[in-house]
């Protein structure tokens, strides 16, 4: 398996983040994937790299900002490298990393069998669907969606820019996720009923539906929750609770496996998620971002139908 890791780690460096003989390249990661971590570091040394490889404890929770040190680490680095369980995507440290110019990565709670399948893609041809999406998204004022089991959401758009997580991370202070491929947005608001039948993040594949009543953008009831959804939630006050995304899926080789970083990466899933969105264009600044995927959706951007029954129509 090291051997598979290595040439996925090696795919990852050269075509998602283009790393050149000598750039400065900072991977930071935790116990449970220290042999990704270690992939990282040694195709970065391989490939010329000054490499820096930083093992920090578990978080918590997604969106929970790593410690003071990390934070400090990532502003003085070229590139940055974050396979962790719990996602540094939507904290101020990775944000601020990427003011100071540093590009990079973050492949939150990235399994071995994961990273293999998803990272050796065609990155150009993810590239151009994103980001033609993206550029949809951007166009419309406002989004539908609406699934078999109940999802019945609007949301407003307005005003606001589309972001294409596409893989392709070459310029300073460019960022993506990987595995990639999603196109993203940050709504103004959002009214109606979401009924989550895919996964949530930290909980992972749902057994049953659960189905939550959205006004004026906040989170406002929960039916068919065993209480994990809310505990989520507990003590956060009603940023947490806020829609903070709107988040198409774009990749053809991802699937559901009850990880959200793949999960929400499969061609033709929605997800709606709840929290800080200040890394790409919100203004919701919240301790947690979670996701919620819906597995069938039909998406409408306006009047248009992009996505039937999880079918993209581009």
């Amino acid at each position: 398996m090291m051997r598979r890791l290595k040439r996925a780690a090696q795919i990852a460096l050269t075509r998602s983040l283009g790393l050149k003989s000598g750039e400065r390249l900072v991977v930071v990661t935790d116990r449970f994937c220290r042999r990704i971590g270690q992939a990282f570091f040694t195709e970065g040394r391989r490939l010329g790299a000054q490499v820096i490889l930083v093992e920090m404890p578990p978080l918590k929770e997604h969106g929970n900002e790593p410690p003071p040190i990390i934070a400090t680490i990532l502003k003085h680095c070229d590139i940055f490298v974050i396979p962790t369980l719990k996602s540094i995507t939507h904290t101020k440290a990775r944000r601020e990393a990427n003011l100071y110019g540093a590009r990079g990565i973050t492949l939150p709670g990235i399994t071995e069998d994961i990273f293999v399948r998803t990272i050796p893609i065609d990155y150009k041809k993810l590239h151009r669907l994103t980001l033609k999406l993206a550029a949809l998204i951007t166009g419309a004022r406002k989004a539908r969606i609406i699934s078999d089991i109940g999802t019945d959401l609007y949301l407003d758009l307005s005003h606001r820019t589309a972001h294409a997580d596409t893989g392709l991370v070459t310029k300073p202070g460019s960022f993506s996720n990987l595995p990639a491929g999603e196109a993203y947005i940050a709504p103004i608001s959002a009214d109606g009923y979401l009924v989550i039948d895919g996964s949530i993040a930290s909980i992972g594949l749902l057994r049953r539906p659960i189905k939550v009543w959205i006004e004026e953008g906040k989170m406002k009831e929960v039916e068919g929750d065993r209480g994990r959804f809310r505990r989520l939630f507990e003590g956060l006050g009603p940023a947490a609770q806020t829609v903070g995304e709107l988040g198409v899926g774009t990749n053809q080789k991802a699937r559901l496996v009850g990880n959200i970083l793949e999960d929400e990466k499969a061609a033709g899933t929605v997800h709606i998620a709840f929290g800080d969105n200040l890394g790409f264009g919100g203004n919701n600044s919240a301790e947690i971002h979670i996701d919620c995927l819906i597995k069938k959706p039909t998406l409408y951007l306006d009047d248009k139908m992009i996505i039937d029954n999880g079918n993209i129509l581009l």
